[in-house]
């Protein structure tokens, strides 16, 4: 059997981006002179263009290659494109190396020329290494299951179901209180819709009822869950019963917890009047103010109030290396400016002043910043290492606070309510977490695969996060993050087969003695312990493996491998590399 090998090997420009930092012709001519199994070895303007894959069509096809690399741009935008121009030309896909010269050669070196251009010669040399090695892999194939499971009734677990269940996707959703909606449900008017938050939650709940293939349960927490993308397993306790879901995709929509100020911040649980906005809001719904009434509250009349922002947002790091929340919550200050909206309409005698940090009103949002404005809010800014104070005099509060406007001098002013403008933390799911193993970030909220281009993934194929489970959000960001998932979802379980990538671990028979090692390493649950021909060794469920590669670096006897990246592999890659 002959060993020749026939490579296809294509430099990018990237329309200057690699170029004006590569010396892009010499990387192909070094290639030319020193790779004899380079048939051909070519500069592209643009690899990914439509021209250009039909080039290396036409390449692969009257040349006989049987493997190709592309010297480009980052793997993670367009490897796909180019495993797919591979497999339109009839080559395996997976025997194609995709070379990172951008981001790590011309980027990382944009004034070192020389430098720039022998780091992306020998990035290509690793790249001409690996295929040389590498060997035909084919996608690993799953069947999967018509159903998603919704852990959380908020409003987006119940946008995501509607979504799913108007595709034709079973849906069964949970939620651990006795009603649904969240906190949403407890709000008043919400900008721009001028809704109650009840009135949305119950639009939501009227568009889900009644469809047949939506099922919901109150009073419900997942216990455990087995299997992988496309079969899981689910066990759910339900008061005193169990019940166990076979589903082919998981969405996580738990949303969030409202910070609660600790006993004396700005006077909280110490000072009389001074209460959150969530107080502030449930005393908004019920009042019945129409511009001449008076808004009495714990049996005063409150003529003045004063907003301040960013409480439970935006905290400086403790010298001790405590927690703090160092995100901004998004909402608060359009929240904040809504509330007062609402006040000002029922009530027109009543002074607000805004004590704030930076206003976020973003977007659209800017519009409702200047009609509180022109409805009389006034705005006055404080610096983060001066915030204002809150203490109690006589029958009032007093709020301290320096301003840039009058050279930083302590100024008094007396209010009769304080309203702390309150953000968001991450929901307490410590049980949900360690039972689906969810990936958390150093903010306490469920961490996505990558924020761009796998927005509602996470690190466990199939199990999907959306809305404020994962991120502070307002309303629009949360419905749109809960399509974002169903339709991640609806892409998995439609498919009567699935398709997975198969850079997963294996074992040789011949090298495994047992130690068991990789079975204690692997957070998938992917490796089991067989006895095959009297013999007991380590096995690998695909559909279950990753690809993390933690067995691989415990095995003490080497019988772990990983399809894609064996030993041999990269060792010859770090030859390449070492020319």
């Amino acid at each position: 059997m002959s060993n020749e090998k026939r490579i296809g090997v294509y430099v990018c420009h990237c329309g200057g981006n690699i170029s004006d930092y590569v010396d892009v012709n010499k990387v192909v001519e070094e290639i030319k002179k020193e790779e004899p199994d380079a048939v051909i070895v070519k500069d592209l303007m643009f690899d990914c263009a439509d021209a250009s894959q039909s080039e290396m069509i036409d390449d692969i096809k009257k040349q006989k290659l049987d493997r190709v690399v592309v010297a480009a741009c980052s793997p993670k935008l367009h490897e796909t494109t180019f495993r797919n121009m591979a497999k339109r030309a009839g080559l395996n896909p997976f025997m194609l190396y995709h070379v990172d010269i951008r981001e790590q050669a011309s980027w990382a070196h944009e004034n070192n020329r020389m430098g720039a251009t022998l780091k992306a010669l020998a990035h290509v040399r690793a790249g001409i290494a690996y295929v040389k090695s590498a060997e035909p892999l084919e996608k690993i194939k799953a069947e999967t299951t018509r159903s998603v499971l919704i852990i959380g009734g908020g409003i987006a677990g119940l946008k995501a179901a509607i979504d799913l269940s108007a595709m034709d996707v079973n849906v069964v959703l949970i939620e651990r209180s006795s009603k649904l909606g969240g906190h949403v449900a407890e709000l008043g008017e919400i900008y721009p819709y001028y809704t109650a938050g009840s009135e949305i939650v119950k639009n939501l709940v009227d568009e889900l009822s009644g469809r047949g293939n939506v099922a919901i349960f109150t009073n419900a927490t997942v216990v455990s869950y087995s299997g992988y993308l496309g079969k899981f397993e689910v066990k759910v306790q339900r008061e005193t019963s169990e019940i166990t879901l076979q589903v082919g995709s998981i969405i996580v929509a738990t949303g969030f917890d409202t910070y609660k100020p600790y006993t004396g911040e700005y006077g909280y649980e110490k000072v009389r009047g001074v209460i959150t906005i969530s107080e502030l809001a449930r005393v908004l719904s019920t009042a019945a103010g129409d511009g001449s009434a008076e808004l009495i509250y714990d049996g005063r009349k409150v003529r003045q109030i004063a907003f301040i922002y960013c409480v439970g947002s935006r905290q400086k790091p403790p010298e001790d290396g405590g927690h703090a929340n160092q995100y901004c919550s998004r909402y608060c200050c359009n929240a904040a400016t809504s509330e007062a909206l609402t006040v000002h309409r029922k009530f027109k005698d009543i002074k607000i002043y805004h004590f704030y940090r930076d206003m976020r009103t973003y977007g659209r949002n800017e519009l409702m910043y200047e009609s509180a404005g022109r409805s009389g809010s006034i705005f006055i800014r404080f610096d983060e290492d001066h915030p204002p104070l809150v203490a109690e005099e006589g029958n009032r509060c007093k709020i301290t606070f320096w301003s840039s406007l009058i050279e930083n001098q302590p100024v008094d002013m007396y209010v009769d309510l304080v309203v702390l403008i309150t953000g968001m933390v991450p929901s307490h799911n410590e049980e949900l977490n360690r039972a689906l193993s969810l990936p958390v970030g150093v903010d306490g909220f469920y961490k996505e695969v990558h924020p761009k281009l796998r927005p509602v993934e996470t690190n466990v194929t199939g199990i999907l996060i959306c809305g404020t489970s994962q991120a502070p959000r307002d309303v629009r960001e949360t419905l749109s993050s809960a399509s974002a998932a169903a339709a991640k979802a609806a892409s998995f379980v439609l498919k009567r087969e699935l398709e997975l990538d198969p850079f997963v671990a294996f074992v040789d028979p011949g090298l495994c003695e047992a130690h068991q090692e990789c079975i204690k390493e692997c957070p998938y649950g992917a490796i089991e312990l067989i006895e095959e021909s009297g013999k007991k060794m380590a096995h690998v469920n695909s559909a279950k493996c990753k690809g993390c590669g933690a067995c691989v670096a415990v095995c003490p006897t080497g019988a772990m491998q990983l399809k894609g990246y064996t030993n041999a592999e990269i060792k010859s890659m770090i030859g390449g590399l070492a020319r």
